[in-house]
């Protein structure tokens, strides 16, 4: 077996060698550190620019009457307050569900909703005006929390259901049961860069939009439909956002539309920055579920049958919540096989902000539960929660065959040995473990070799044993220690997404410039991009130059999101580099007299069997030759299909897997806590970048770790969000990094034929950081606490309740 890689950080170039596979520096870094990065508030303002503020409704449902904006037009500076009225296009968004207004109509539906725009010569200006307004809503009943919608049948769209077998008779039949219910709430993104646009007139009503934006092709439609003029009257530019998250996938387009509309109107550039309170109480979050199961399972803690309930928070409009809840019931599986199970989802209307894509995209809130239903089945049971959870794993061996792995961890057995047959059945009679409950043949599963592989270079038998004895001697501080797992599909579930297209354009100097339809927002992506054309045309990294996203270079581009933004754009960028290196591989070829497969680019060369040529000596002469020194490239991911009314088929290219162990104490007296130790064996394929990956191992768990722990959101009986600041709302902050925080890569390439052999990264190590959450409940239940009360996020409070149970 191969070592894992061990985590590293940037090195120094190393002149000849690729450039994919070293770890580069970001390549805005230098820029960052400097303060000359350039993002939307640091463009340079034309003359007459105005600045633009929303009028927010102060209440969660109601009819509204009246806008009274005299007030704030009285106020000197003020230009205008514009409003649904003001709307030369469609007054609905051009999203796919057409239920979301642009501005407030008849109703509003959130405390928080805009109803319209103060634009003024200032900021502060326009700020303070919006104040100004006064409204007059006549108040309707709201409905604040999933159970209330669910019982109302108030659904922003159809439940969703999708079974396997008989869940009902597996029920039945299993020697054990447990049911349960719990919650897992919300999250902000918290961007450090807020929602911001600036909107330019161009001539003959065309449009430049700058905002940042992780779909700039959706801001370029939404624009255009509710300014009532075609797409390519519109061109959206994004250089680089100062973080996303998914809190700009859709939710970036609302601030172009109302710009737009204002600099329509006035006929005149409108800047519209969201202040951080506003952002909190206007845009969506990560989606809240609540949760209702019934397991059965066997002695071993072997699955027998499974019915899941969700009911996903939505807020008063759809959104992105189909899809989002979607990947909740893909990923309700994680790492294990279910025979026989029912999932019932439920896409409830509340009246709250319209919650949206968060990194995972749903894919956490469906790994947790069943994360947490293995552990409560372990404990039922008094086994080691990981013996449970490998004896669940996914696997190409019949169920008989995949009995007890965890022997392998007391006896020191090597990774990938076949455990036993229990039973003489022929392997052909067996049903395989290795078949999603969507209908996905799991096909490069390495969950056992990772698992164990962890398992063993932590020590976790041994802390097992240590925690153990420090428990029984310890009677305030308790310890607890989980390992979970996380297998997370790679693929827009929306297959159409699932295409990119770039730009590479070769100088008469030989540098290279190149553009895609990717955004960057902090995750490397144009480094990645970068190191990979570089590569292709066997120039250094440094002669390669990633430019900012724009509508008007590559048409259609989807968002950059489902963490396939190199899977997409550098597959797609490597092809527009490989058809300008064929151009001039046939332009030397015919020079020299050979084929052109014998014509080599690497170090900055062009090199065939009788001349090295430098790069730009060729690249001059083939422009003298009127040889074709750009191009175009398109990459469209192969395999994928699913039914979408069925929700089963292929919705993904290829899994990423990985495994995190964390150990953390808790106070006992007051419900305080503290993460000790985290260790990560995380699958990024063959790395194209390892210190970036690494970057995105390290902030994707943290975040996590947030959303399951600090991160709680709080709305009032009147459904008025109260933890919209930092002074109320609780992110990671240096100090919750554990002392102890080591992280290691999968040596194994991407069985797929992905770009460079690498996997994507963004979004799978958010899940691991489920092993804290399970760590804490592991903690309560050692401290005689009752670890089914434990919803997330589990704040000291919330384990102070459990641990009183």
């Amino acid at each position: 077996m191969q070592k894992p890689k061990t985590s590293v950080r940037s090195e120094p170039a190393r002149t000849g060698l690729p450039a994919a596979g070293q770890s580069k520096f970001h390549e805005s870094a230098s820029a960052q550190v400097a303060g000359a990065a350039t993002y939307i508030d640091d463009i340079p303002e034309v003359r007459g620019t105005l600045h633009a503020a929303p009028v927010c409704s102060p209440m969660a449902h109601g009819i509204l009457r009246k806008l009274d904006a005299s007030a704030a037009l009285a106020l000197p500076g003020v230009r205008a307050v514009i409003d649904a009225g003001d709307i030369p296009g469609d007054p609905t968004l051009a999203a796919f569900a057409h239920d979301e207004p642009v501005f407030a109509l008849d109703t509003v539906q959130f405390t928080g909703q805009v109803i319209a725009l103060v634009v003024a010569d200032d900021v502060m200006t326009a700020r303070r005006a919006a104040r100004l307004v006064k409204l007059e809503i006549e108040p309707l009943p709201a409905v604040l929390n999933v159970h209330e919608a669910h019982a109302l049948e108030s659904y922003v769209l159809p439940p969703v259901h999708v079974k396997r077998g008989n869940a009902g008779a597996a029920l039945k039949r299993a020697p054990h049961q447990l049911e349960g219910r719990f919650e897992v709430g919300g999250q902000e993104h918290f961007y450090l860069e807020g929602q911001v646009a600036y909107v330019l007139p161009l001539e003959q009503n065309q449009w430049w939009v700058y905002t940042s934006t992780q779909h700039p092709g959706e801001v370029q439609h939404w624009v255009s439909h509710a300014l009532g003029i075609a797409n390519n009257a519109v061109t959206v530019e994004c250089r680089r956002m100062g973080g996303g998250f998914g809190g700009k996938e859709t939710q970036a387009g609302h601030l172009a539309v109302w710009a737009a509309i204002a600099a329509n109107q006035l006929k005149c550039p409108v800047k519209l920055r969201l202040d951080r309170d506003d952002d909190f109480m206007i845009t969506g979050k990560r989606h809240p579920i609540a949760y209702h199961y019934r397991v059965g399972f066997d002695d071993s803690g072997l699955l027998c049958g499974l019915e899941l309930e969700m009911l996903v928070n939505c807020g008063f409009s759809a959104d992105l919540s189909g899809p989002v809840a979607d990947r909740a019931i893909f990923h309700a599986d994680n790492a294990y096989f279910l025979e026989d199970v029912a999932v019932a989802s439920y896409r409830c209307k509340t009246n709250t902000q319209s919650h949206t894509a968060f990194r995972g995209f749903g894919g956490p809130q469906g790994v947790i539960v069943i994360e947490r239903i293995l552990s409560d089945i372990a404990r039922h049971l008094g086994l080691d929660a990981l013996e449970v959870r490998l004896a669940n794993l996914y696997s190409d061996q019949p169920t008989s065959q995949a009995l007890r792995p965890f022997d392998k961890l007391r006896t020191g057995q090597a990774q990938g040995e076949r455990i036993s047959a229990a039973r003489a059945e022929p392997v052909e009679a067996l049903a395989r473990r290795n078949v999603t409950h969507y209908q996905m043949k799991v096909e490069d599963n390495i969950l056992e070799p990772l698992i164990s592989q962890l398992a063993l270079t932590s020590g976790y038998r041994e802390r097992r044993e240590q925690i153990a004895a420090w428990n029984a001697s310890s009677p305030v501080i308790k310890k607890g220690l989980a390992l979970t797992p996380v297998k997370f599909g790679i693929s827009f579930t929306a297959t159409l997404f699932n295409q990119a297209g770039a730009l590479v354009h070769v100088y008469t100097d030989g540098s290279v410039m190149v553009n895609h339809g990717g955004t960057e927002m902090g995750q490397g992506l144009n480094t990645k991009v970068a190191q990979i054309v570089a590569d292709e045309l066997g120039v250094p990294f440094e002669r390669v130059l990633a430019t900012a996203s724009d509508t008007s270079k590559v048409p259609n581009a989807s968002a950059t999101a489902a963490s396939s933004g190199t899977d997409l754009n550098g597959r797609a960028a490597q092809f527009a580099a490989r058809h300008v290196r064929d151009n001039l591989a046939a332009f030397v070829a015919g020079l020299d007299g050979v084929g052109a497969g014998a014509v080599h680019f690497e170090g900055g060369q062009v090199i065939t069997e009788k001349t090295t040529r430098r790069f730009e000596d060729v690249v001059g002469a083939a422009y003298a030759n009127r040889i074709q020194l750009w191009s175009d490239g398109f990459y469209r991911t192969p395999k994928i299909h699913y039914d979408k009314a069925t929700l089963t088929g292929r919705p993904f290219y290829y899994f990423a897997y990985g495994a995190a162990v964390s150990e953390v104490a808790i106070d006992t007296l007051t419900g305080e806590y503290r993460v000790l130790k985290v260790d990560i064996l995380h699958d990024v394929g063959h790395s194209i970048n390892p210190a970036i990956d690494i970057g995105q191992i390290e902030g994707g768990f943290i975040q996590g770790m947030g959303w399951l722990t600090t991160e709680q959101l709080v709305w009032n009986g009147k459904g008025t969000l109260q933890t919209h600041a930092p002074s109320t709302y609780k992110i990671p902050a240096t100090g919750d990094v554990p002392a102890h925080f080591k992280i290691a890569l999968w040596p194994e390439a991407n069985r797929e034929d992905n770009v460079h052999g690498s996997k994507a990264v963004g979004e799978p190590p958010f899940m691991l950081a489920i092993s804290v959450y399970e760590a804490l409940r592991d903690a309560v239940a050692q401290a005689g606490g009752d670890a089914l009360l434990v919803n997330a996020p589990a704040t000291a409070e919330e384990v102070l309740r459990a641990l009183g149970a």
